[in-house]
């Protein structure tokens, strides 16, 4: 079966967007998933542990997703935040 045009392009961006990441600082920064309780959207990203400036890396969707946040930055855990 052939792939269709734009499947392929999402997957060649969805293949180029894992390799570029967000800097991550352990000693500034923590890793957080901002959960809404209204909406149920989560987004991963990174919580200034000074300010509380949070820079969003990614949207969640799926336990999937949530692993691949993880391994991306290499944690073990990441706390979620309602």
């Amino acid at each position: 079966m052939k792939q269709h045009f734009f499947t392929k392009m999402k997957s060649i961006l969805l293949k180029e967007h894992s390799k570029r990441t967000i800097p991550f600082d352990p000693k500034t920064q923590y890793a957080v998933i901002r959960c809404s309780i209204c909406t149920g959207e989560k987004l991963a990203g990174f919580k200034n542990k000074d300010d509380g400036h949070f820079t969003e890396v990614m949207l969640i969707r799926t336990d999937q997703e949530e692993q691949r946040f993880k391994e991306m930055y290499q944690l073990d855990k990441v706390k979620k935040e309602y």
